[in-house]
């Protein structure tokens, strides 16, 4: 079943009563507040996955996500829930049953999705990070809209117990902040490592920027030739884009479905249309396809982790566009979505491989980030690295205030940034 479309800008917050927890113990996350995806569970509350007949059919968590936990235990404040779009099947930050959060950062403009609220309340300053989930871009894209960091780990690195799943062969759970230095102390505590590597080579996969509009494109690639010298270029989408796009639309299609699929069919949910149609297409993937799509995806991977090597970053846009406007219609987001920000959000989809999301600047008012992929397990010395590398101007004030560089930019010691605008 469809609903009609959905409220303007709103909260990035759950409808109802706020949830909060205090600090299990102090730590190194001590006078740090965060929020949570309503994809994990929090023992109490109801996780609504971004839809009120879900909320309605599930019961109240009995237990707490392992990884809210350990956030909790290492002193940080949990202070509230987060909307997402619906079951984390969108990439634009919609929700037609408790509203489009706000992108603080262009309020005429939508955050980006699925983990639209948790970029929305870091952008505001409501809270010094937000837990989101990345399964094609649900990290990436928003942490882009809203001109923010945002940080999709190493496949399989954070337990995923407690999270409604959408699609396990690439669901990951990852954080948002807005600056690398928190970004990069949350890392600490949920990936429990203390590896350091050096990168060696940055390669540019200049077709995936060649998929961008001009003003995005002209930003990025001038950001890329000025800050990240030197660099060679690369080709990732060898044998076309089409082919990125499907091995992920027919894996994550075919998971989406097993997990959900009885679930649909048995409650009838209210969903937006452009929720429902993705459903529907999920149902129809075939174990042929299905099959095919597994033994490419395997490929591809392999490709990518050959163009990394054990040393190199690939830079890549972290979303297709600048933030969209408000009023771009369902329909053009969803568009965009499958031809062109599914095929960059798997190249670490396919790969498993992490990739931290930098703000870089705007088209128009319009923000957009740049992404830095690493070789699967290299979580810590990228963090590590932003965080050298992207110090916010007045670098040395208390860890978990606001990040601004000019215009709200990063600024790498000794550059300015004011070329970073379009």
């Amino acid at each position: 079943m469809t609903a009609s479309p959905g409220s303007a800008a709103t909260t990035a917050w759950v409808p109802g009563r706020r949830l909060r927890r205090g600090p299990e113990a102090p730590g190194p996350l001590s006078g740090h507040r965060f929020a949570v995806k309503d994809l994990v569970d929090v023992a109490g509350a109801v996780t609504t996955a971004g839809n009120p007949d879900w909320a309605r059919t599930h019961p109240v968590a009995r237990t707490t996500a392992p990884v809210v936990r350990r956030l909790l235990r290492s002193g940080a404040t949990l202070v509230g829930k987060t909307v997402c779009d619906e079951l984390a099947f969108s990439l634009e930050g919609r929700n037609l049953h408790y509203g489009t959060p706000l992108n603080p950062r262009a309020p005429d403009c939508l955050p980006g999705g699925s983990s639209s609220g948790s970029a929305s309340a870091v952008a505001r300053g409501e809270v010094d990070f937000a837990l989101g989930t990345d399964t094609g871009g649900s990290v990436r894209v928003p942490a882009s809209y809203c001109g923010i960091f945002g940080f999709r780990p190493t496949h399989g690195r954070i337990p995923m117990r407690g999270v409604v799943p959408l699609a396990p062969e690439y669901d990951t759970l990852g954080w948002f902040a807005r600056d690398a230095a928190t970004l990069a102390r949350v890392g600490s505590v949920l990936l429990g490592s203390s590896e350091d590597r050096l990168v060696k080579s940055i390669g540019v996969a200049r077709d995936a920027f060649d998929l961008l509009p001009t003003a995005e494109h002209r930003l990025l690639t001038s950001v890329i030739d000025r800050r990240f010298r030197p660099h060679r270029s690369v080709r990732i989408f060898a044998g076309g884009r089409r082919l990125w796009l499907d091995a992920y639309r027919f894996r994550q299609g075919r998971s989406a479905w097993a997990r959900h699929g009885p679930w649909i069919e048995r409650t009838h949910p209210r969903f937006a249309p452009e929720i429902a149609e993705r459903f529907a297409a999920a149902s129809h993937v075939t174990p042929k396809e299905a099959e095919w799509a597994d033994r490419t995806a395997a490929t591809l991977a392999r490709s990518v982790h050959r163009l990394l090597g054990e040393d190199r970053l690939l830079l890549v846009p972290a979303a297709p566009t600048a933030a969209l406007p408000l009023r771009a219609p369902a329909e053009v987001g969803g568009s965009l979505a499958r031809r062109l920000a599914l095929p960059l959000g798997a190249i670490a989809g396919h790969s498993g491989c992490p990739e931290l999301v930098v703000p870089v600047g705007t088209c128009a008012g319009r923000p957009i980030g740049l992404g830095l992929v690493a070789p699967r397990g290299w979580d810590v010395p990228l963090l590590r690295w932003a965080e050298g590398r992207f110090r916010p101007r007045g670098y040395g004030r208390p860890a978990g205030t606001s990040w601004e560089g000019s215009r709200g930019l990063w600024s790498p010691p000794g550059r300015g940034s004011d070329e970073a605008s379009a």
